[in-house]
């Protein structure tokens, strides 16, 4: 780890948090943007919040990554983390395309097994981007790891909240600006 990232977990895990759940020690001043479902194929795969320190996001959308946040996603199905994973990296590829090497794929792949986890109907997974410093992961209330490269924290939270997102409508949601 990071002498950077080791000094701001520190800090933060000195703040008071406002819930009982762990993520909130890393963005004690949170409110929620927004928030929304994912569907596929008609079935409820989770509901999606935003969470920021800062209540306001820039008008420009592109400005949710210039300050730290969490994104929260509460599962309705169970779902192993290795297709967690497979998902996440087959989104990365679809939203930048040949730009990614087989190596950063292979690397990128090998950091978030392990980071994201099995999930069963009810668990809540939350990751809490920082923009130079990557991003802590948490399963309800205990935290599974951290990515370092903040490269990798962008472009995994751009899967919900970057212009190529693949459900348009819930990213409008997640940044407020629809309902």
């Amino acid at each position: 780890m990071g002498r950077p990232l080791a000094a701001l977990m520190l800090a933060l895990a000195t703040l008071p948090g406002m819930a009982a759940d762990a993520w909130r020690d890393a963005l004690p001043q949170a409110h929620m943007i927004g928030q929304g479902e994912y569907r596929w194929v008609g079935m409820r795969i989770y509901e999606a919040q935003l969470w920021r320190g800062q209540p306001r996001i820039s008008s420009d959308p592109a400005g949710v990554f210039d300050a730290p946040f969490a994104l929260r996603l509460i599962y309705a199905r169970d779902i192993h983390a290795q297709r967690l994973v497979d998902t996440s990296i087959e989104e990365l590829q679809r939203i930048h395309g040949n730009s990614l090497s087989e190596s950063t794929v292979d690397q990128w792949r090998q950091v978030l097994s392990r980071v994201l986890v099995d999930v069963r109907a009810g668990d809540r997974l939350t990751g809490v981007y920082a923009p130079t410093l990557g991003a802590r992961f948490f399963a309800n209330d205990r935290e599974t790891g951290q990515i370092t490269d903040p490269v990798l924290a962008r472009a995994f939270f751009s899967i919900w909240l970057g212009p190529s997102a693949r459900d348009p409508a819930l990213r409008q949601k997640l940044l407020g600006l629809a309902r």
